[in-house]
């Protein structure tokens, strides 16, 4: 692809990614108020609402980990080099958007929508009222953190193999719309945490393509002095 090629499909991507997110911003209410009115009030004693919470349960890092952890051991038994290396990449995907997520709802205080009408919407920030909000769930919702880490892995997966990708795509995709129904999360917070890790999933799949099988041969390495050291040590 040429430079300008390139700085097109950048400049067309922000554009996307400003509208999806402005979008989200203007329609988190009215998107609220629709799902809340079509729940009705016994919503939580549904099966639809056990669904959608065990999905969501799966966007939790651990699951995510242990996933991709079986996928490595499974890769490794069959000897594929490349989706060992797709794994890795996706478990330190999965890894860092979510912690990028999770630093930052923290901070930003937005409340949940599941909170309304008892607390008013808004961003009150890290302290409000004379109260610290960081670590309070009430306030904790900008951005998703079960989306980031679920689209974290499926980015990497995307970008290595866009048909198998596609298809990792959906139960991210489903972690995230979960998260909206349940009311533990506006659109605008699941849309954040797309665009987010789909961008950290980029760029570690980048670097991991171009110096991963350096960064694994001087590992190998590394670890087979260390053990090498250890049996001389022993044989003295």
């Amino acid at each position: 692809m040429s430079p300008s090629a390139r700085l097109a499909l950048i400049i067309v991507l922000a554009l996307a990614s400003i509208t999806a997110v402005t979008l989200a911003f203007r329609y988190d209410h009215e998107i609220r108020q629709a799902l809340v009115t079509a729940q009705g009030k016994k919503w939580k004693k549904s099966d639809d609402y056990k669904f959608y919470t065990s999905v969501r349960k799966f966007g939790d890092y651990p699951q995510i980990l242990a996933l991709g952890i079986v996928g490595l051991l499974i890769a490794w038994k069959m000897r594929s080099r490349e989706w060992m290396r797709i794994l890795v990449a996706a478990i330190i995907a999965s890894t860092l958007a979510g912690m990028l997520a999770n630093a930052s709802r923290l901070t930003t205080g937005r409340t949940r929508p599941r909170e309304s009408p008892k607390i008013e919407q808004g961003f009150y920030g890290p302290w409000h009222n004379g109260k610290l909000l960081i670590g309070d769930p009430k306030y904790n919702s900008f951005p998703s953190g079960h989306t980031a880490t679920a689209f974290g892995f499926a980015g990497v997966v995307l970008f290595a193999s866009p048909w198998i990708g596609i298809a990792a795509l959906v139960p991210a995709a489903l972690i995230a719309w979960a998260s909206v129904v349940i009311g533990a999360h506006h659109p605008s917070d699941v849309t954040v945490s797309i665009i987010l890790s789909l961008v950290v999933a980029f760029f570690v799949w980048r670097w991991v393509r171009a110096k991963g099988d350096l960064t694994w041969l001087l590992l190998v390495r590394k670890a087979k002095q260390i053990r090498n050291a250890r049996k001389k040590a022993a044989g003295k």
